[in-house]
């Protein structure tokens, strides 16, 4: 079942590179060597962060606020790109 959150960046092809990007950089080293054999992030680093963002460990994912955070990465890192 799809969330809320990935259905709302799935209606944004532009955002794809750059959730991939942020997938990559959430997940586990050498994930693909240990079942489920999936680049899925680590449930304790996925807790801090919702808890960081929401204040609740348990909170719900807002679609908006993914595609914001999601936008504002691509963002900063094209503004790393252009300085370097």
């Amino acid at each position: 079942m799809l969330s809320r959150s990935m259905v709302a960046v799935a209606k944004r092809p532009s955002l794809w590179p750059t959730a991939l990007g942020a997938l990559a950089a959430m997940s586990p080293q050498r994930w693909w060597a240990r079942p489920p054999f999936l680049p899925i992030p680590e449930a304790d680093l996925v807790r801090w962060r919702v808890t960081t963002a929401y204040g609740d460990p348990d909170a719900t994912v807002a679609g908006d606020d993914l595609v914001a955070y999601l936008e504002w990465r691509r963002a900063a890192r094209g503004l790393r790109r252009r300085k370097e």
